[in-house]
């Protein structure tokens, strides 16, 4: 009885659970969702930190490497974290200035051409029929004007009252990026601390077995993003570089804007270089349709190049994850996360791809084992 006992409990609870569960799921995704805003800060930190180690491991490796004084020592990891801060902040600085006084000229060039095109609308309406002076006064005599002031005004509230929450919004965004910041300088600063205490934990609290499960699968995934955001990057540059030089080649304008755009664009897998492409049709459609035409062929013959010859060498070789996958992998993370989601969609595919790949090999290798030992008893019993 007991025993019958012991084993319904846990599955009352688990009912009990499900049944809390049911009933206040809004409450606990209210909670949910404040938990989630306040960590935001934090999760962003700590993804700014791993992003920015890459080129601070860099920087300990060749500044200051062969100090041994204590001074030097104390210096060298500070002096490292700017350093790649410094990087990673040159780079940004340097496609906005490169992108920002391109997209005010356009944009000027744009706005030259709204007065000619509105002409064309009036020409095209005092060109019409209904433009006698008895039809526009029945038109204006048939609008509700106390309704449309009250629309007006609405609107215009409603204006005020998103300009606010917009500034509101930016305030807050600021200050959560400046904690990420703070706290990414925390966790670089202390990175081998931090480790540590992650690696006594896991080996206090899980078995053997399981904490080297874990130390894997956190390998995996390490090795996995390192790789993806070098490989990324490395092919951001070469193919914003192969555009910017093409273009200037076949005399397309604003070559060098659009090449970084591109660049930067590529970063998102499979589908980023044709967003920058979108923007890029939309400059050279400014100066010239027939030269946006020809920017979209050249675009898509750079693009095939790039995906048969620099992606699977640079990137696609190094996360291990084949084109199908690739594709499937940038396809659920854009639905699930938006630009994000495809960012973090290939690395994160890559590594479940190896870890499955690894565990299937593992199986094939036991079931090998498992039969042969089976022929080695039969073989022992038939002798």
């Amino acid at each position: 009885m007991r025993e019958g006992g012991g084993r319904r409990v846990p599955v009352a609870v688990l009912v009990a659970a499900l049944v809390a569960l049911a009933c206040y799921w809004a409450p606990l995704l209210g909670v949910l969702s404040t938990l989630g805003a306040a960590v935001s800060p934090l999760v962003l930190g700590a993804a700014v930190a791993y992003v920015a180690n890459i080129p601070m491991a860099f920087y300990e490796r060749h500044v200051l490497s062969r100090a041994t004084g204590r001074v030097a020592r104390w210096v060298r990891r500070p002096l490292c974290l700017l350093a790649a801060l410094a990087t990673v902040a040159c780079v940004v600085a340097a496609v906005v200035v490169v992108v920002a006084p391109e997209l005010v000229s356009s944009f000027r060039s744009l706005l030259s051409t709204v007065p000619s095109f509105f002409e064309g609308v009036a020409d095209l309406l005092s060109r019409l029929p209904l433009r006698s002076a008895d039809r526009l006064e029945e038109l204006v005599a048939g609008v509700d004007w106390r309704e449309a002031v009250g629309q007006a005004l609405a609107a215009l509230r409603s204006g005020v009252g998103g300009t606010v929450s917009l500034v509101a919004g930016a305030a807050s965004s600021i200050a959560n990026l400046m904690i990420a910041l703070v706290f990414a300088g925390y966790l670089l600063l202390g990175k081998e601390r931090l480790a540590e205490q992650l690696g006594r934990a896991t080996h206090a609290y899980l078995s053997p077995e399981w904490e080297a499960r874990v130390r894997y699968v956190v390998s995996v995934f390490d090795q996995t993003f390192h790789r993806f955001i070098v490989g990324q990057c490395l092919e951001a540059v070469v193919l914003g570089t192969l555009c910017a030089l093409g273009m200037a080649l076949l005399g397309f304008p604003y070559a060098v804007m659009t090449g970084t755009v591109v660049g930067a664009t590529a970063l998102i897998p499979v589908v980023g270089a044709y967003i920058g492409g979108a923007v890029g049709f939309l400059l050279v459609l400014t100066d010239s349709p027939v030269q946006a035409l020809l920017f979209v062929v050249f675009l898509v013959v750079l693009q095939q190049l790039e995906g048969d010859l620099i992606y699977p060498r640079v990137v696609g070789s190094s996360i291990g994850l084949p084109g199908v996958w690739v594709l499937a992998a940038v396809t659920v993370g854009g639905g699930v996360g938006g630009i994000l989601g495809m960012l973090l969609g290939v690395p994160t595919a890559a590594s479940l791809y190896r870890l499955l790949a690894h565990d299937v090999a593992r199986r094939e290798e036991a079931a090998r084992d498992e039969a042969a030992s089976g022929d080695d008893g039969d073989d022992g019993g038939g002798a």
